[in-house]
């Protein structure tokens, strides 16, 4: 029986994104959470291998209390346990203290893992940092970015896009991967299993001293990244009137913008 694990995270609705300027962190208690939509497209993709070679998912997040919101979603679709890393001290952390929590957290509670699966970025962040990162911390091989993949005994063969080529590549397991958003589409939770979600939760939660955690490398403390400012961006528009002819409109077009037409559609416009 497959191992398998899902790293989930709970992030702000995309019309609620209340920043705090003195720290350059987001005020998650403030804002309704939702499940990361990449995350999802990796916990469907472990249901799929779930249902294909049997195995037992956890899904394991790390938040605030009501993050346990998006593992309840997680066990409702199929997940089979959740693992809640909740603590003040571990709040504000960067990509690396994130990551080096998800590790110990893993080693301890998930030791015999044979995959793990992450999204290939977060919508609050996108640094799409987190999955190779802890893949160094537990020294396991990884693969970021997979559209696609089968597993043949302990091998995962896998296909991506990059650099506008297709690679087919092979990695033993134990290992980790990040994954795409276009294929493996999420589930909607069944009746049932809300209901067993709900009525028999097998969520565990833990804080920084229950994992034996170093205080110096977790949170914001142990983050080496900072905040120098955080703005929100603002775009300027500019209307110009063409009057005249459309032969004389269209020459003026070409002749003022037609630099710029050419790259975004990406072909040499005196050639055409």
């Amino acid at each position: 029986m497959l191992k398998l694990v899902v790293c989930i995270k709970q992030v702000p609705m995309v019309s609620e994104l209340p920043w705090n300027p003195k720290t350059g962190t987001l005020k998650r208690e403030l804002a309704e959470g939702m499940m990361n939509p990449a995350c999802g497209h990796a916990l469907e993709a472990a249901l799929q291998v779930k249902s294909k070679h049997g195995g037992h998912i956890t899904a394991i997040s790390m938040g605030p209390p009501m993050a346990e919101e998006v593992l309840y979603e997680a066990m409702a679709m199929g997940a089979d346990d959740g693992i809640l890393l909740s603590d003040p001290a571990m709040a504000g952390g960067d990509t690396y203290a994130t990551s080096y929590t998800l590790a110990r957290t893993i080693e301890k509670q998930c030791p015999d893992f044979d995959l793990i699966l992450c999204g290939c970025f977060t919508s609050d962040s996108e640094t799409s940092q987190v999955g190779p990162q802890l893949a160094e911390e537990l020294k396991i091989p990884a693969a970021a970015y997979v559209e696609e993949f089968e597993i043949n005994g302990r091998k995962v063969r896998m296909q991506r896009i990059s650099d506008n080529f297709l690679e087919i590549m092979e990695m033993a397991m134990p290992g980790l991967m990040t994954i795409m958003t276009r294929s493996y589409v999420p589930r909607y939770p069944t009746l049932g299993g809300m209901d067993d979600a709900f009525e028999h939760p097998q969520i565990k939660t833990f804080n920084a001293r229950d994992l034996g955690l170093d205080l110096t490398v977790i949170g914001r403390k142990g983050s080496p990244t900072r905040i120098i400012n955080v703005y929100s961006p603002t775009a300027e528009k500019k209307n110009i009137v063409l009057k005249g002819t459309a032969k004389k409109v269209v020459n003026a077009i070409f002749a003022e913008y037609g630099d710029k037409i050419a790259s975004a559609i990406g072909k040499d416009l005196k050639k055409m």
